[in-house]
């Protein structure tokens, strides 16, 4: 199900420095005020996941996009592209439903995401719990 909510440009050309230019670690993505549009809602260059997770509020929905570098053994450095859809149990029955409907719009047009992360609480976005995730097939 598609809620007719489209996707700002500015998405995508940010996307593509993160992906391409590694100009920032995380984009935080939400809806704008009248709920018909996907846009940027942060930027950040930082290494700390706590910032991160700081930048998922806790009582309303987010889309977000993680450039995660780590270790495996015997493989080396990896990097994967993460998608979180935060939808905290505390954000209101109505931002969910939006928000679900509204994922694919977004979701699509982003190329190039290896793993997808559904979080409703701290420990679903959880550094470990994201890296269990990513490092499996890596």
């Amino acid at each position: 199900m598609s809620s007719g909510v489209t996707v700002d440009s500015n998405c995508l050309n940010e996307f593509s420095a993160l992906k391409l230019k590694k100009q920032y670690k995380y984009i935080v993505f939400g809806l704008n005020k009248d709920n018909t549009e996907i846009v940027v809602e942060k930027k950040s260059d930082s290494q700390n996941y706590e910032d991160f997770l700081a930048d998922l509020p806790e009582a309303h929905c987010r889309w977000a996009v993680y450039d995660l570098e780590f270790e495996k053994e015997g493989a080396g450095k990896r990097n994967k592209l993460i998608f979180f859809s935060w939808a905290p149990d505390d954000a209101k029955v109505k931002d969910k439903m939006v928000f679900a409907s509204s994922k694919d719009a977004l979701r699509r047009s982003l190329v190039g995401i290896h793993v997808e992360i559904q979080g409703t609480d701290p420990s679903e976005v959880a550094f470990e719990t994201v890296l269990d995730k990513a490092s499996r097939g890596a």
